[in-house]
C-alpha cells in the first residue's frame, strides 16, 4: 500500500477506535511499530499524519467507518513479519549462557538486553540459563542484600527461566584453588611494586622484578597473612608486548582490609576477570552475550584460558542499548538518589525495570523490542515513543477507558432531561459499561471551556451543548463539532505522577471498581497504572500516550 493511503488508513483506524477522534501520536507510534522501516522518516510522517488527522476528525464517525471499509477494514494492511533471532554458531555439545549482574543496583533496560537475549537463545536451543551474581567487589561497587532479591524478581517479571543461580562471593575458596594452580604453573605471580612504579614498567613493556622472583607460592600464601591492602596483588602473566597496555599482566587477586560485603569478610578477593573466567569454565558456559566495552576483558581472560588449556566460550558482542531521554547509568542513578534528585530506583525518570514496571510497561513489550533489535554490535538508542508503541499494542485491548478533567471548570447544563448515562468501558463494547448519575452540574477542562465558550461542542459520548457557564443542551445527534471530556457532579480526586511533575484533577467515579496495579486509559490523555485507591481519591502513574 502506498504511503499516503497507509497513513490515511492508520488515522481512520485510530479515529474509529476513539469515538471519531484520532490521536496523532498514537497513530505515529502504531505505524512505526507495524512498519519499522519507516522510522527514519518519523518527522516527515508526523507532519503528514497531523494534516490527515485534522481532516478525518471533521468527518462523522459513520463516514469514517465507511471510508475505512473501502480501504480494507479494521485490520492494518501491513504487518511486521517476525523473522526471529539470527542463528548462532553452535559447535559444542550443549548450550549454556549466563547473566552476571553486580547486585549494587537495580536492573535497567540496558541490563535487560543481554538477559533477555540469553533467555531467548537458551529456549531456542533447549539450553541452560545461569544467573551468576558478580559480587566480589567489597570496596567500590559494593553489593547490597536488597538488590539480590530485586534482580531475581525482575528476571521473574521478564519471564526469564533461571536454571541455576550462583553467587561469586560464596565461591572464594574455588578461586583460591585455581590461583594456586596458576602460581604452580608459573602463569601467575605476586607483585609488591608500587602502583606508579608498576604502571611505568607496564607501559614500557618491561617485566616487573616480581615476575621472576623466587618462592612465588610462599608470596601468594603471604597475601592471606602478611600483606595489607595495597601492598600486594596476584597477577596473570600475559604478553608484555601486547598493543594494549591494559592487558599486560593484569591483576587477578587483591587484598581488602575492611571488606564492606553483606555475606563475606575475607581478606583476599578476586577481581572481575579472574572470577568470571573461572566460573564460565566450571559452569560449561558455551556462549557469552557481552557489551562492546568488555572487549579488553575478553582479551585478558583468553590469556588465563591459554594457561589452563581451556576452550574459550563463543562471544556475541552487543553495542550499548539506550532509551532516549532516560537515565540508565547505575552510578548516575545512585548519585542522583543520594543527592535527592531522584526519589528512588523506581523514579519515573529512570530506565530501571522497576520504574518501567511502575509505569505499566509490560514484560512482553520489553522482550519483543529487544528481540526485534537483535544481538547487534553497534550502539542503539530506541525512542521512548517506540517502546510505548510496543506496549500500547499489548495493553490497549484490556485497558478500560475513563474520563479525566484537569483544571476543572463547573458549568450548568440547561435543557438536558436524562438523569443517567451508560458509556462503554472500551470501544469494542465487550468489557461492559460505566454508569453515571446526571444532574445539571458538569465539570469540563478550563482550557476547553475558554476555547469553546459560546460554541457548540459535544460532551463526549453523551450529548451536544452550547458552551458557557450556563450551557444549553442542543441534541444527541453526532455532528462535526469538537468533542471534550466531562464529568458529572460526583467524581473522584485524581492525582497522576508523571516524569518530574504531578497533575491533579477530577477522575471518573467508576474507576473505584478497578484494582491497584490495573492499567487504564484516561481518554485523550494516556495510559496510567493505578497505584492507590481510597474512597474518594485515586493515585495513578502515567505510562505513555
Amino acid at each position: 500500500m502506498e504511503e499516503d493511503k497507509l497513513i490515511r488508513k492508520y488515522v481512520l483506524v485510530n479515529a474509529t477506535e476513539h469515538s471519531g477522534v484520532a490521536q496523532e501520536k498514537s497513530v505515529l507510534g502504531k505505524l512505526l511499530a507495524d512498519v519499522p522501516e519507516l522510522r527514519d522518516k518519523a518527522l516527515q510522517l508526523m507532519s503528514q499524519i497531523q494534516k490527515v488527522t485534522e481532516e478525518i476528525n471533521r468527518l462523522d464517525i459513520n463516514k469514517q467507518k465507511r471510508e475505512l471499509e473501502r480501504l480494507g477494514g479494521y485490520e492494518p494492511a501491513v504487518r511486521i513479519e517476525r523473522k526471529g533471532l539470527p542463528e548462532l554458531d553452535i559447535e559444542r555439545k550443549g548450550f549454556v549462557v549466563r547473566f552476571a549482574p553486580n547486585p549494587d543496583g537495580a536492573l535497567h533496560l540496558g541490563n535487560a538486553r543481554p538477559a533477555i537475549l540469553s533467555d531467548e537463545y537458551a529456549k531456542k536451543y533447549k539450553g541452560k540459563f545461569i544467573l551468576r551474581f558478580d559480587d566480589t567487589d567489597p570496596k567500590v561497587k559494593v553489593p547490597e542484600k536488597r538488590f539480590y532479591a530485586w534482580i531475581r524478581d525482575d528476571l521473574k517479571w521478564l519471564k526469564i527461566k533461571v536454571h541455576k543461580e550462583i553467587r561469586a562471593s560464596k565461591r572464594l575458596n574455588i578461586y583460591y584453588k585455581y590461583a594456586d594452580l596458576l602460581v604452580k604453573k608459573d602463569a601467575a605471580y605476586v607483585c609488591t611494586c608500587g602502583s606508579d612504579e608498576w604502571k611505568k614498567m607496564r607501559d614500557a613493556g618491561r617485566s616487573c622484578p616480581c615476575r621472576s622472583a623466587p618462592n612465588q607460592m610462599r608470596r601468594w600464601k603471604s597475601m592471606f597473612k602478611k600483606y595489607k591492602e595495597g601492598e600486594a596483588v596476584l597477577r596473570i602473566k600475559t604478553d608484555l608486548d601486547s598493543k594494549n597496555p591494559a592487558v599486560r599482566d593484569w591483576p587477578a587477586m587483591r587484598i581488602v582490609d575492611k571488606p564492606n560485603h553483606p555475606f563475606s569478610k575475607k581478606h583476599v578477593w578476586p577481581l572481575y576477570n579472574f572470577a568470571s573466567a573461572i566460573d564460565d569454565y566450571l559452569e560449561n558456559v558455551t556462549h557469552i552475550f557481552r557489551g562492546q566495552e568488555h572487549s579488553t576483558n575478553e582479551t585478558k581472560q583468553r590469556f588465563l584460558y591459554q594457561h589452563m588449556k581451556w576452550e574459550y566460550p563463543s562471544v556475541i558482542t552487543l553495542g550499548r542499548f539506550s532509551l532516549s531521554d532516560t537515565v540508565l547509568s547505575k552510578s548516575a542513578i545512585r548519585e542522583g538518589i543520594e543527592r535527592g534528585i531522584y526519589s528512588g530506583w523506581d523514579d519515573l525518570r529512570l530506565g530501571t525495570l522497576r520504574s518501567l514496571r511502575r509505569r505499566g510497561f509490560q514484560p512482553e513489550a520489553i522482550r519483543q523490542i529487544i528481540v526485534d533489535v537483535g544481538p547487534k554490535p553497534s550502539d542503539i538508542t530506541i525512542s521512548s515513543e517506540n517502546l510505548a508503541a510496543y506496549n500500547r499494542k499489548i495493553i490497549d485491548k484490556n485497558a478500560n477507558r475513563y474520563f479525566f478533567v484537569q483544571n476543572p471548570t463547573r458549568v450548568e447544563v440547561r435543557g438536558l432531561k436524562i438523569k443517567a448515562a451508560r458509556i462503554p468501558l472500551h470501544p469494542d463494547h465487550k468489557r461492559g459499561y460505566r454508569s453515571f448519575s446526571l444532574s445539571k452540574t458538569f465539570f469540563v477542562n478550563s482550557d476547553d471551556f475558554d476555547r469553546y465558550k459560546g460554541l457548540e461542542v459535544r460532551l463526549k459520548d453523551l450529548c451536544n451543548v452550547k458552551m458557557g457557564k450556563t450551557a444549553v443542551f442542543s441534541g444527541f445527534g453526532l455532528r462535526s463539532i469538537p468533542k471534550i471530556q466531562w464529568l458529572p457532579a460526583k467524581y473522584l480526586a485524581l492525582r497522576i505522577f508523571m516524569q518530574g511533575r504531578e497533575l491533579k484533577g477530577y477522575g471518573d467515579i467508576n474507576m473505584r471498581k478497578e484494582k491497584v496495579g490495573n492499567i487504564v486509559q484516561l481518554e485523550r490523555f494516556g495510559f496510567v497504572r493505578i497505584e492507590n485507591i481510597s474512597k474518594n481519591n485515586i493515585i495513578a502513574v502515567f505510562g505513555h500516550e
